[in-house]
């Protein structure tokens, strides 16, 4: 990785784990340890005072803390959590379009907070309805707590937005989404609130947990009955016009095109990503063994952005030295028909399964 800049890092704690176990999670799995404020600060002045050998001033030129990456607001602290985040961070806390469905379900007032805080859209995310979303969810309960999230929304005044995970599982359910959009009058409620209602599907990223469920990923001719003017919203939202391409055609443009690694940094902002057993990673990729940087409380933060930015552990190594070429001709199969929603997509498949392969053999894919 090249040195970082610009230095305007954020730093995250699993604070509190998640109610939740998707299978479809790009992180993968996580400890379920509580932390406490005082880990937060910790975390925080450790990252803030560190400084490069025969450099006078902090490494960190702003620092954004937060204190989750899976589930936002899971804790039933999360106003004191915010407003420490915000006592923390130079300038405001971060806040994406990303809620609590567990505790949109379950508190009234979290809503109408979360509005004042911003932003004021949410995405909510469906694998089909019922049994199966609470089957991909890993969780009882699931699918009604989506439904009542969205409602709990409109009522406050926020835009709910649904995003629709493209599995074996959903396509025969994608009508039946469709008509509880209608039942609920979703599309006529958003109006009222000077917005347009966005749904859309799109094909899950093969990474971490979701790796376990490429059984699932349709073949394009699986695709034909997906309802149109479902396909239209999609590229509405997403701004392309086509969805997904199968293996076969994104292995052969790899093939045909210059030659390049899978991923670069950098990316719109760097993160460390701190498990509550204060392993760190990156967000360049999933909580997997080959992907981590160290350990807060064994090494020195330095330690840990050296290793970033030296490509200590495999997974950053392979992005950067690995051709996607390579990789492609290793791991792809140029008659695929699986279908995926970029190139890049792939190569992260292509990635992990190349790490998996060399990790257990490898001396410095992990400190």
């Amino acid at each position: 990785m090249p040195s970082i800049q610009p230095r305007k890092i954020g730093i995250a704690l699993d604070m509190h784990g998640c109610p939740n176990r998707c299978r479809h999670c790009y992180l993968g799995r996580a400890c379920d340890i509580k932390m406490s404020d005082d880990d937060l600060q910790y975390a925080a002045a450790r990252f803030r005072s560190y400084a490069r050998p025969g450099e006078e001033r902090p490494f960190i030129e702003e620092l954004t803390v937060s204190s989750w990456f899976r589930e936002p607001d899971f804790s039933p602290n999360y106003r004191r959590l915010y407003q420490l985040e915000s006592e923390l961070s130079d300038g405001e806390p971060a806040r994406f379009e990303l809620l609590s469905t567990w505790r949109l379900a379950r508190d009234e007032r979290y809503a109408e907070w979360a509005k004042q805080v911003g932003p004021d859209t949410c995405q909510i995310t469906f694998f089909g309805v019922g049994e199966t979303q609470d089957w991909f969810y890993r969780r009882r309960g699931a699918f009604q707590d989506c439904l009542r999230a969205t409602e709990r929304l409109l009522v406050a005044g926020m835009k709910p937005r649904w995003q629709l995970f493209l599995t074996r599982k959903i396509l025969p359910e994608l009508g039946s989404l469709l008509r509880i959009v209608e039942r609920l009058r979703i599309r006529e409620k958003v109006d009222a609130l000077g917005g347009e209602f966005q749904i859309f599907v799109h094909t899950p990223g093969p990474d971490g947990e979701a790796r376990k469920i490429e059984y699932l990923r349709p073949r394009i001719e699986e695709t034909k009955g997906i309802p149109l003017e479902l396909i239209e919203a999609s590229q509405e939202h997403l701004k392309r016009e086509k969805l997904w391409y199968t293996e076969r055609e994104l292995v052969s443009e790899i093939l045909k095109a210059e030659d390049r690694f899978p991923s670069a940094y950098p990316y719109d902002k760097l993160w460390f990503l701190i498990e509550s057993n204060w392993d760190v990673f990156s967000n360049l990729g999933p909580l997997e063994p080959w992907w981590r940087l160290g350990n807060l409380k064994r090494d020195r933060v330095g330690t840990i952005v050296e290793s970033f930015e030296n490509d200590q552990p495999l997974g950053l190594r392979t992005i950067q030295t690995v051709p996607a070429k390579t990789l492609a001709r290793r791991f792809g199969d140029p008659e695929g028909l699986l279908i995926y929603s970029s190139g890049d997509d792939l190569l992260s498949l292509f990635v992990a399964e190349h790490c998996e392969a060399n990790y257990k053999g490898d001396k410095t894919g992990a400190l």
